[in-house]
């Protein structure tokens, strides 16, 4: 089990990375909120599962890389920021999307991942070239 905010969200992006959504699923809360600012909101270790089961599918790569993360708290009840570069090869092509990302955690489970992000970078790689 992780003993700070900071390695909570570090393991969290690790799973997701390797594409275990299941795993990751289980560190959120029942009550979790997560909201993907330009994109809309999804609720508890389902809805976590359903968007990311749905976008991972389009991908055949993913890299995401912390640039910068800073938290406050413990594992009990925290806060992490975090700026970050998420990498996914969609369609062929790799795409850099520029993300600034908040967590809250609370009994060493994050109740709160909000992203934000370009819509139109994420929209435009997803779409298909002609």
């Amino acid at each position: 089990m992780a003993d700070t905010p900071d390695q909570v969200v570090r393991s969290f992006i690790s799973l997701l990375v390797a594409r275990d959504i299941e795993t990751a699923a289980t560190m959120v809360s029942t009550d979790f909120e997560y909201d993907n600012v330009p994109m809309g909101k999804a609720f508890g270790p389902q809805g976590l599962r359903d968007t990311l089961t749905g976008f991972f599918g389009m991908c055949t790569g993913i890299d995401w890389e912390i640039i910068r993360q800073t938290s406050t708290g413990s594992a009990q009840y925290g806060t992490v920021l975090n700026e970050r570069e998420d990498r996914f090869e969609i369609h062929g092509r790799w795409v850099t999307l520029p993300v600034a990302g908040i967590f809250e955690i609370r009994d060493g489970l994050i109740t709160l991942w909000r992203d934000y992000f370009d819509k139109a970078t994420l929209l435009d790689a997803m779409t298909p070239p002609a």
